[in-house]
């Protein structure tokens, strides 16, 4: 049965990843009414592969919650785990359990809900969840993380539709278990951290991966500390993204990121901390298996029980791959059909430019009382909303706009 729950909430957030974590601990601070939907770092514990690690440092993998005693050290204190410190990397397991303790200490307890429809009434929106409740909120925070925004490249994608593409190609998000590759010839695309950590892991398993990518040549980060400790000539400033310049201005000037015309926004979270390995990952994967560099994607078809991959060759000349399975670790894009839980009315009045929501200041969309964080914020906010580190931006300033919104409407 379908019910209405009356009276409205201040607010509702929509996903219980790091950003929707963060805001609710800031909205739970500030004594608005909330609601937050979704399943507890579902990204983290169901999209991403055992074994993996955090590209952040440990000092830029803390939630936000506006307040000491929440950060990542603390989780590692109280459930008596090694704390990673300086440029140690953090695990995955580590960092879901981080998230869910962090979620464990909310006032306002993480529903385990998907949400299915948001739709604007009266001034306000009304939330439908799976279940069939309704509910009123006088603002809505879309915290919905990465899976929805999976980008899959064209020349895949055709196999992607055909009768054996859910055996011959997949999204590297969709996998946890990369052992059930074991034994088998695995294609993976791309050339990110994603890309050359699934490669890793997948020859860990014991499966035997060809990595193809378009960058030639693939690049790994340099070690923090390094950079840090270079000479006087070589030192740049340090930021929660890194060493260098760019990063340290786009840590911490968000807002002056925002007001740079769209084509110069868009370049700069396009090439800013582009595709590249972390700097711990180069040693596990230098010589342990092909890498085809330069290579363009022409197409991919099945071919018999397997895939075949067709590319250009770096000399102009075509190459094909044949392989049990394509691993298409691509990253994420917005496509026209992104925030899907919105309603086709709702989703009409949200400006888009290239796929991304336009923000304006404390991240509110062109529908008033509706914040995007995360991912869909970084084509406003820039690069720093794509890590965890940038929860300590968003979080109080989505609050604060909240916070007026509602004590307007009282």
């Amino acid at each position: 049965m379908i019910t209405v729950v009356e009276p409205h909430v201040d607010v509702a957030v929509v996903g219980a990843g790091p950003y929707g974590l963060s805001v609710c601990a800031h909205t739970n601070r500030r004594g608005l009414k909330t609601r937050i939907l979704g399943e507890t770092m579902q990204t983290w514990v169901s999209h991403m592969p055992r074994g993996m690690y955090l590209k952040s440092t440990p000092a830029a993998s803390d939630l936000s919650a506006g307040r000491p005693g929440f950060g990542l050290a603390d989780y590692c204190r109280t459930a008596g785990a090694p704390a990673p410190t300086g440029d140690d990397p953090v695990p995955l397991d580590l960092f879901a359990g981080y998230g869910r303790w962090f979620a464990d200490q909310l006032e306002s307890p993480v529903e385990p809900t998907r949400v299915v429809r948001v739709d604007r009434v009266n001034g306000g929106f009304e939330i439908e969840t799976g279940e069939g409740e309704r509910f009123g909120a006088k603002s809505v925070v879309a915290a919905g993380g990465l899976m929805e925004h999976a980008y899959v490249p064209a020349e895949l994608a055709s196999l992607a539709g055909g009768p054996s593409g859910e055996k011959l190609l997949t999204h590297s998000s969709q996998h946890t278990d990369l052992g059930t590759f074991a034994d088998q010839d695995v294609a993976v695309v791309g050339a990110g951290q994603s890309a050359l950590e699934t490669a890793v892991l997948l020859a860990d398993a014991g499966a035997r991966p060809t990595v193809v990518a378009r960058r030639d040549p693939l690049r790994f980060a340099q070690k923090p500390s390094a950079v840090r400790n270079g000479s006087l000539v070589a030192r740049k400033p340090n930021s929660p993204m890194g060493p260098g310049w760019s990063l340290y201005a786009c840590s911490h000037a968000p807002e002056l990121f925002r007001r740079l015309p769209h084509a110069i926004r868009f370049e700069l979270v396009a090439r800013i901390l582009g595709p590249a390995g972390a700097w711990w990952l180069e040693d596990r994967f230098t010589d342990r298996f092909p890498v085809r560099t330069g290579h363009h994607l022409v197409r991919a078809e099945a071919d018999g029980n397997r895939a075949a991959l067709h590319t250009i060759s770096p000399d102009g000349r075509a190459a094909t791959l044949h392989a049990d399975h394509i691993i298409s670790a691509t990253g994420y894009r917005i496509g026209p059909k992104a925030f899907g839980y919105l309603s086709p009315a709702l989703r009409r009045h949200v400006t888009r430019t290239q796929g991304w929501p336009q923000l304006h200041a404390r991240f509110e969309s062109s529908v008033p009382g509706l914040y995007f964080v995360g991912f869909p914020a970084a084509g406003t906010y820039g690069p720093l909303m794509r890590f965890v580190c940038g929860t300590g931006y968003a979080a109080p300033r989505v609050t604060a706009a909240v916070a007026d919104r509602t004590a307007e409407a009282e």
